[in-house]
């Protein structure tokens, strides 16, 4: 289904009597990304370490409670979007998902079924078995190719510290040509500064998959999106990435980062302590803020925190309504929001 946007533009400067009415149309395309808070399945991995979400394990992750989590995701997803009419969006990125067969009991839900969605999946080297996957409309999107890129790191002893890859996927969305990079970037586990060097390496494998493709065409639009346990003024972004949040300051080949306004105004996908962090972003090149009315550019941002998926009572209350909290199930959602961006075009 096409999300279409009618505008109308009045010229208010003429006198009453000469006002005629134009009336514009545009197509609105929904791109999201949303960390689900571990979609495991409820089987024994012997190659990860996954044994807490297992019937047996410290979870009790039974069949009941997986089959609750991708209903509830579904849900999520299905009603992301620009109009009223639960089209969801016509690409995803997604974090925290164990494997393939997850994804395909989320698209295969009936909330989401009838999208027609595909799947594109790598299995990362994450010691959880933790991956990022990409889910597109076969109608809209036709990805041409993708690929996967390890962040290799090591710890303070010299040992291989495995973690997520990024995935690349290119191809046609509406017949443009368009990127878009999934990102889970290393947490924040032993402390903000001790963990920063990691993600400033995994911003740097984002910069070289970007200029790798704007080497080869310096129009390329590429959007870039994920969990980065990094804030949007965090030096991998501001330093490394260079992005950019003033319009006016974007220049070709630069990225533009429209969550930096949100973080700076107070808002967020997650809470910890009491303080909100936006780690959930979604940034892009100079490119898709263009002006020509044919081609897809950039609307506006969002973060998807719609009344259910807040928690309403209890200690937490206001935080994102998770699936565990304080190690008991809780039968929430995630403790992330979805957020999204809305590319638009004027159309005949």
């Amino acid at each position: 289904m096409k999300n279409i946007l009618l505008i109308q533009t009045l010229p208010f400067l003429l006198p009453l009597a000469l006002i005629s009415q134009k009336t514009k149309t545009y197509q609105v395309r929904t791109i999201a990304f949303y960390n689900v808070e571990n979609l495991f399945d409820t089987i024994n991995d012997p190659n990860t370490y996954d044994d807490d979400r297992t019937p047996l394990g410290k979870d009790k992750w039974t069949k009941k409670h997986y089959e609750e989590k991708i209903r509830k995701i579904a849900r999520v997803l299905s009603e992301i979007g620009y109009d009223k009419a639960h089209t969801s969006p016509d690409v995803i990125g997604i974090a925290e998902i164990e494997n393939r067969e997850v994804l395909t009991d989320l698209i295969n839900d009936p909330y989401l079924i009838d999208k027609n969605y595909g799947i594109i999946h790598f299995d990362s080297p994450d010691l959880r078995g933790v991956d990022v996957a990409f889910l597109y409309k076969k109608d809209i999107f036709v990805p041409m190719s993708f690929k996967n890129y390890e962040l290799v790191l090591y710890d303070e002893d010299g040992y291989r510290d495995f973690t997520r890859d990024q995935l690349l996927i290119s191809g046609f969305f509406d017949n443009e040509e368009m990127h878009f990079i999934v990102n889970h970037w290393p947490s924040r586990r032993g402390g903000e500064e001790k963990s920063r060097p990691k993600r400033e390496a995994a911003a740097r494998l984002n910069k070289k998959i970007t200029d790798s493709l704007i080497k080869i065409n310096p129009k390329a639009k590429i959007i870039s999106m994920g969990d980065l346990n990094d804030d949007p003024v965090d030096s991998s972004l501001k330093k490394i990435l260079k992005t950019e949040s003033n319009i006016d300051s974007v220049t070709a080949g630069s990225i533009y980062n429209p969550m930096e306004k949100m973080t700076r105004k107070g808002l967020g996908s997650l809470a910890y302590h009491d303080n909100w962090n936006l780690f959930d972003q979604i940034f892009f090149t100079g490119e898709l803020l263009n002006e020509e009315k044919s081609s897809y550019k950039f609307w506006k941002a969002g973060i998807f925190n719609k009344d259910y998926l807040i928690l309403h009572k209890g200690k937490y209350k206001g935080y994102p309504y998770r699936t565990y909290a304080g190690g008991q199930y809780a039968g929430g959602y995630s403790d992330h929001f979805p957020v999204y961006i809305y590319l638009i075009k004027e159309v005949e």
